[in-house]
């Protein structure tokens, strides 16, 4: 890939007639001008003036501004006079000065340490121009004065310019594409005059090599240092373009081995490539031609110029679409976090700031850290896990897959209990609500104005929340609550704005994106459906799986996709079960190609044929169908160079089409490879030219089996008590995790309801500021007998993070809290993998409300018909509403993560089907109905229980109730209409339902 390249051509600033510089020149050392000397005096003596006369002579003349004493209240009762007005005018005066020595220090600490913008002085807007500029013409005399900061390059511009909230945003914003300048309105001319080179270039062709000019840095003369700035200043025009050249050298191979890494560091004898409009006598073109540069220098420039883009090949075509390649630039360098994490410990980006635990405690539990640092990978799985477990319950429920599994999934162990524990921990729904309703919110905006979507490169989401998207080339002004980043190519949107976005229906915009690592504190996702061409990723067999592994995994549960087809190849057979809709395999190259290549036809053609230009501009509006969802291949091992040339000529026009290709290579030459990409053994995702180095997101293969394990296990189909057999009925599936003793010797020492109202019985009522946590921590262990890790429970807790200490403080309250047993057991203790579980004298409502309906139906009710019509009424007695009614806004959020939603009801209506069945059975149909009244009133969408409802009813002979019964039914169904086997069953037991239904409406 090519990096930007600034060749020289005939610039429209200097003269038509003004012959070309072909003769190399020894590079002399501009010295300091009399008028320089001049200026900075004056500079020194306007300063000197303004921060230390102006004082002195208030002081010295009208007085010190202070009072003397304390006020009284005679001063409000004094006559005002002219002197009053004086005293007052001169307090002004005193807060005029100490403003502007602020500024002037503010100033110089930024200039001398080189580091950032300078702050802002509140409401000191000209003061501080005015400080800077004297600042600056004094410094400009010293050593390499001019750049030692990037605030002096904003010299002579406004405040107001330079300060807006969006671009001091947006300056901490990493950027892999786009140019990373911060050039105000005084530059706009230069870029202006580039942006025509570039197009001269297009038309004419690339320049020689022998065109590109070179400057060689010189070793210092007494108190003068060559900088980039003066070296902008005298061969650009404009100092300010300092960071052309920075950007043109950056991270290239100097003479002596060193790089260039900032722009206020540079060295006697290193090199520059200056950009094609630099002219002057000092720079050097053709360095094999020029006689009066020593042999040795001759050859340094030569090899230097080989490290350049005229040796990579030539530049790309800037925009997508206007070329096979994409234009790439490389980013601006970010500051560095205050406390990099290491590749053990990677820090989370986005959302839950799971980081402020410390890292040493961490690992003293175990967790999988490639899961607990990739929070949108986490909260896609553990959706999608979710919904697979309700889905097993509802088939369970219904019949339609074998025998009965009962009411809880299997409890994970091992490695599957750790992964599951990670996601728990690790996962930020919230973020991934905040970027689904963000870039659906966008292209609603967007169509509203008629434009169309811009082509996306790349999404960062930064630590704060703030997304930013990066594209593929400007898109004018991003409608509102969306505003321009830190140039033209950055889209930025506040997370306090992004808050404020509603559900909207429209299409996902940018399904194509993944995360692939985090920058600093920014989480990086990667739009692989628009990339002008192949994503080539190299490293070891076992780094590419784990990274390819990742990538699967997010795009097939992500939540901020629509439609998605992901075709895997060479690996990955195992990662069906985590979406089967989403995910194939194929097993060759040559299966590959002939299927890929009769897609590309086909999308060609509807494209075609529906009078697009892009997938983007059919992808929204009522153009919207399933051709425009995105087909993301990932193909693990290294095709052959005949096989990768076929795969290059098929992608070439695939950033179109919404089709991406990432492909593994050994190496670093994958042929037609748009973006080059590298996964180190430490967990680096390397990609030079595009100026990345990420913390890699990975799924490595261990934890890759304990995820599939998880999904295989709430399949329906394949887990344990599935279609295998009946057994399921009888099966340990069927047995709750937790059986209580529900004799009268078996009497709880404590007992919490959380069916309904929470409410807990024998124990004292906790410290009322901590007594919410207290209560909701206690509330998580009931609903997990199988133990709770403690991250897992600090996470649910705090789900922005918390430190170790504030967690164990915590925990050591409840356990004081819970007390211990009569034989002084402890009612909270850690087990042996060191999760958190609660003795048996601890009970909840729903725990009773489990073992009674066991018992009834596989213990002791199955031989008694007594004992289980008891068991069955004392179960239903005990649902007094919803799980945890009366539970505080805003919190037990982590119950969003639970299944308890779906099998509570289940087991109500199960329990209600069962005591319908024992009452009807002795044909009394009353109780039945009862029975299945109390069990609506739970879980009214469940259809078994209308069925039941119907058909006892349907006994009693009262055909009036029966069609109040169909009115009420037909009334709750709404729009969607009576189900299908509802509808049979009525036409069965009420032929004349219909005509009921209608009279009644």
């Amino acid at each position: 890939m090519p990096r930007r390249r600034t060749s020289s051509s005939s610039s429209s600033t200097a003269p038509s007639a003004a012959p070309r510089n072909r003769t190399p020149q020894p590079v002399r050392v501009r010295r300091r001008s009399f008028g320089d000397f001049v200026k900075a005096f004056l500079a020194f003596v306007v300063l000197l003036v303004l921060v230390v006369g102006v004082p002195l002579a208030l002081a010295t003349q009208i007085g010190w501004p202070l009072p003397d004493g304390a006020p009284s209240l005679d001063w409000l009762q004094r006559e005002i006079t002219v002197q009053t007005f004086l005293h007052i005018l001169t307090v002004v005066v005193w807060f005029a000065w100490a403003q502007f020595t602020a500024c002037v220090l503010v100033e110089v600490k930024a200039a001398l340490s080189g580091v950032g913008v300078p702050g802002r002085v509140p409401g000191a807007g000209p003061s501080q121009l005015l400080a800077r500029q004297l600042v600056a013409a004094l410094l400009l005399v010293g050593a390499t004065a001019a750049s030692l900061t990037p605030g002096l390059s904003q010299l002579g511009q406004s405040m107001e310019g330079n300060q807006k909230p969006s671009v001091a945003a947006a300056q901490q914003t990493p950027g892999i594409f786009a140019q990373q300048q911060e050039q105000a309105a005084g530059t706009a001319s230069a870029l202006a005059e580039q942006a025509g080179q570039a197009a001269a270039r297009a038309d004419g062709g690339s320049a020689a090599h022998g065109d590109t000019k070179y400057y060689r840095i010189q070793p210092p003369e007494g108190r003068h240092h060559d900088s980039l700035w003066e070296i902008a200043d005298r061969h650009l025009g404009d100092g300010r373009r300092y960071k052309e050249i920075f950007e043109l050298n950056k991270d290239r191979v100097q003479p002596d081995g060193s790089k260039l890494s900032e722009a206020s560091l540079i060295r006697p004898g290193w090199i520059m490539e200056m950009p094609g409009d630099a002219r002057g006598g000092e720079l050097v073109e053709m360095p094999d031609e020029a006689p009066n540069v020593s042999e040795q220098v001759q050859q340094q420039i030569s090899d230097y110029a080989r490290t350049g883009d005229h040796a990579q090949g030539g530049g790309g075509s800037g925009a997508h679409g206007g070329g096979d390649n994409a234009q790439v630039s490389l980013p601006e360098q970010r500051p560095a976090p205050a406390t990099p994490a290491t590749p053990a410990t990677p820090a989370p980006s986005t959302g839950q700031d799971h980081a402020a635990t410390p890292a040493a405690a961490d690992h003293s539990f175990g967790l999988p850290e490639a899961l607990l640092a990739a929070p949108l990978l986490a909260a896609g799985l553990l959706g999608a896990l979710g919904r697979r477990r309700r889905q097993a319950l509802w088939q369970s429920a219904l019949g339609s897959v074998g025998g009965r599994r009962g009411m809880e999934p299997p409890t994970p162990t091992g490695d599957a209990q750790d992964v599951q524990d990670a996601l728990l921990v690790g996962a930020d729904p919230e973020g991934v609500r905040l970027l689904d309703r963000a870039l659906r919110g966008l292209a609603a905006a967007l169509a509203a104005e008629s434009r169309p979507l811009p082509v996306v490169y790349a999404a960062w989401m930064g630590g704060n929340g703030d997304l930013h998207l990066q594209l593929a080339q400007p898109a004018g002004k991003p409608p509102a609550p969306w505003q321009l980043g830190q140039d033209q190519t950055f889209w930025l949107l506040a997370r306090a704005d992004a808050e404020r976005y509603e559900d909207v229906d429209t299409a996902a915009p940018y399904p194509g994106l993944v995360s692939l690592g985090t920058m600093d504190d920014s989480r990086l996702l990667l739009n692989l459906e628009s990339v002008p061409g192949i994503v080539s990723l190299g490293g070891s067999e076992a780094d590419r799986t784990a990274v390819f592994a990742s990538v699967a995994a997010e795009l097939a549960t992500n939540g901020w996709s629509d439609r998605m087809t992901i075709t895997l190849v060479g690996f990955g057979d195992d990662l069906t079960p985590l979406a089967p809709n989403r995910i194939r395999h194929l097993d060759g190259f040559e299966d590959l190609f002939e299927t890929m290549s009769a897609e590309t036809r086909q999308r060609r053609g509807a494209l075609g044929a529906a009078g697009h230009d892009s997938v983007l501009t059919g992808r929204t509006g009522p153009a919207q169908h399933t051709r425009w969802a995105p087909h993301l291949v990932l193909l693990a091992a290294q095709p052959s160079d005949e096989d990768a040339l076929r795969l290059a000529e098929l992608a070439a026009d695939a950033g179109r089409l919404g089709i991406g290709y990432l492909v593994g290579t050994e190496g670093t030459d994958l042929p037609g490879a748009a973006w080059e990409m590298q996964i180190t053994g430490e967990g680096k995702l390397l990609a030079p030219l595009l100026g990345l180095e990420l913390e890699a997101q990975t799924l490595p293969a261990a934890q890759q089996r304990a995820v599939v394990e998880l999904f295989t296990d709430a399949d329906p189909e394949h887990g344990p008590g599935g279609s295998g057999g009946p057994g399921g009925a009888s099966g340990t599936a069927n047995t709750p995790p937790f059986l209580v003793d529900i004799s009268e010797q078996g009497r709880p020492a404590v007992y919490a309801r959380l069916v309904g109202s929470y409410e807990i019985i024998g124990l004292d009522a906790p410290d009322g500021e901590r007594s919410a946590l207290l209560h909701e921590a206690l509330a998580l262990l009931l609903l997990h007998r199988e133990g709770v890790h403690p991250r897992v429970l600090s996470s649910a807790l705090w789900p922005r993070g918390v430190t170790a200490d504030v967690r164990d403080a915590l925990l050591e309250r409840l356990r004081a809290w819970l007390g211990t047993d009569p034989d002084g057991t402890p009612r909270l203790t850690t087990d042996a993998t060191g999760r958190l579980t609660l003795a048996k004298s601890v009970v909840s409502d729903l725990d009773v409300l489990r073992s009674l309906y066991y018992e009834a139906t596989q213990g002791r009710g199955v031989g008694s018909r007594q004992v289980r019509g008891r068991l069955l009424t004392d179960a239903l007695v005990l649902v007094r509403g919803p799980l945890l009614a009366d539970r505080p806004e805003g919190r037990y959020r982590w119950l969003t993560h639970e299944i308890i939603d779906a099998q509570l009801p289940l087991l109500v209506a199960d329990t209600g089907l069962a005591l319908s069945e024992f009452h009807l059975e002795k044909n009394r149909a009353e109780k039945a109905i009862e029975a299945l009244n109390a069990a609506l009133r739970t879980a009214p969408a469940d259809e078994r229980l209308w069925h039941e409802l119907l058909r006892a009813t349907h006994t009693t002979g009262d055909t009036d109730r029966l069609h109040a019964l169909a009115a009420d039914l037909v009334g709750r169904s709404g729009a969607r209409g009576v189900p299908p086997r509802t509808e049979a069953l009525l036409d069965e037991l009420l032929p004349t339902w219909r005509e009921g239904v209608a009279a009644a409406g």
